[in-house]
């Protein structure tokens, strides 16, 4: 039986396509930003909320990718380092803006009694919910409450959470300790958790 032609492999075609922008190759550029341009608008706009702002963040990313390429020594993914010059420009993006005050986290926080028992103890949530976190609807939910989180803590849930960064990486990004990246990062879920409560406790009834 005769063998089905197929395209290189994904790493090589990487290589070539890599091959092609070092050497000036404009096709190979407008390919590059056809293959990640998608995925990146989607990290920028989780990350900051503005469609204007994505697409200024994604823009500067390119850039700053197209003028680093002399220097990608390729011991990752070209999409993995693309990735994270996205991440940076996002960050560089949340760095200009003008400061807001940020909202207290606390009131999302579980309390305690002084004899150490949570004032409101949590409930367990319906047997479905993991299920429910794939329903589009429930994803929807899930972003207005990230969104709802003070900036400081939302950044590091969406890039330990969603970008899937590592604890140290993500401190270096944000220029944390690790036991601070650790502390706001729990500190986040709990409040995340709060906000999704309602969503998916089981019924009292």
């Amino acid at each position: 039986m005769a063998s089905r032609a197929s395209g290189p492999a994904p790493e090589q075609d990487e290589a070539l396509l890599l091959d092609r922008m070092r050497s000036g190759d404009e096709a190979a550029f407008a390919e590059f930003v056809r293959r990640h341009g998608g995925r990146l608008l989607a990290v920028a706009r989780r990350m900051l909320r503005s469609e204007e702002d994505a697409n200024d963040a994604v823009q500067d990313a390119f850039l700053s990718a197209f003028r680093a390429l002399p220097e990608f020594a390729g011991d990752s993914r070209l999409s993995t380092w693309l990735h994270r010059i996205a991440v940076n420009a996002c960050l560089m993006k949340l760095r200009t803006r003008r400061r807001k005050p940020e909202g207290p986290i606390d009131e999302l926080l579980p309390t305690f009694h002084e004899d150490g028992h949570a004032t409101n103890p949590a409930v367990a949530w319906r047997e479905d919910a993991e299920a429910m976190l794939g329903r589009e609807r429930t994803r929807s939910l899930v972003r207005e409450a990230i969104d709802r989180l003070p900036e400081g803590h939302r950044t590091i849930l969406v890039l330990r959470d969603v970008e899937e960064l590592d604890t140290e990486e993500t401190a270096k990004l944000l220029g944390l300790s690790t036991s601070a990246v650790k502390t706001r990062l729990h500190r986040a879920r709990q409040a995340l958790r709060t906000l999704l409560d309602p969503h998916f406790r089981e019924d009292d009834r």
